[in-house]
């Protein structure tokens, strides 16, 4: 997933993009709610992590122009211990979820985890068929003649990322945008390296080149 970290606490922030990072998510870290609306507007992120404590403002506020616009993104708030009412209010304003500070690193990937598997819509439930390979979005895991394979972080979310409109083309660069966060230092032939390592788990057949437009799913195969 591609996820957006909003903490203003330097130590709490590191830690959490190393250990989100270690989790196989890209991550991007920003500390106030104006360079949360301006990533926002540039990227589609998939998750936010949002600490309502910021420099310029209540990451409510955030919450509710982000629900108003009818971001597609699921939300975790983080608040202090003492704040129950923040809590409730950050709930009732459209997070799906949040955890209280002081948390444990691990904790919290689970809980990430946790709340996209929820977030994700109905239709996602059903596995999406390519031939002989499910793609299981839900439970995070592509089988293959019924057995799941193993994939990196990476070769995982360009399935899931593909998966989201079998048949659709996605360039390049909107795979690299899935994911990359901001300033990581990309080679110029790394998705075609992932692509070919995926086609050699997956099938050949599975995921189909469009010159100079990007790759899909080959959706329509025979099953």
């Amino acid at each position: 997933m591609r996820i957006l970290i909003v903490e203003d606490e330097a130590d709490l922030g590191a830690a959490v993009l190393e250990r989100v990072r270690q989790a196989g998510h890209a991550v991007d870290w920003f500390t106030t709610i104006e360079e949360a609306r301006a990533a926002l507007a540039t990227v589609a992120y998939d998750f936010m992590l949002l600490d309502l404590g910021l420099p310029d403002g209540n990451g409510r506020d955030l919450l509710r122009k982000v629900r108003a616009r009818g971001l597609d993104i699921a939300v975790l708030i983080t608040t202090a211990e003492d704040q129950i009412s923040d809590r409730i209010a950050g709930l009732s304003d459209g997070a799906d979820d949040y955890i209280v500070k002081p948390y444990d690193l691990d904790e919290l990937v689970a809980r990430i985890t946790a709340v996209a598997r929820r977030f994700a819509p109905r239709r996602h439930a059903v596995p999406v068929r390519v031939g002989d390979v499910a793609i299981d979005r839900q439970n995070r895991v592509v089988r293959r003649h019924g057995a799941p394979l193993e994939l990196t972080a990476r070769e995982w979310a360009i399935m899931e990322l593909l998966s989201r409109r079998p048949g659709m083309i996605h360039s390049r660069s909107q795979i690299e945008t899935a994911l990359y966060a901001f300033g990581d230092d990309v080679e110029s032939n790394t998705i075609e390296v992932f692509i070919s390592r995926l086609r050699k788990k997956v099938g050949n057949a599975v995921i189909r080149t469009v010159r100079g437009r990007g790759y899909c799913l080959a959706v329509g195969m025979p099953a």
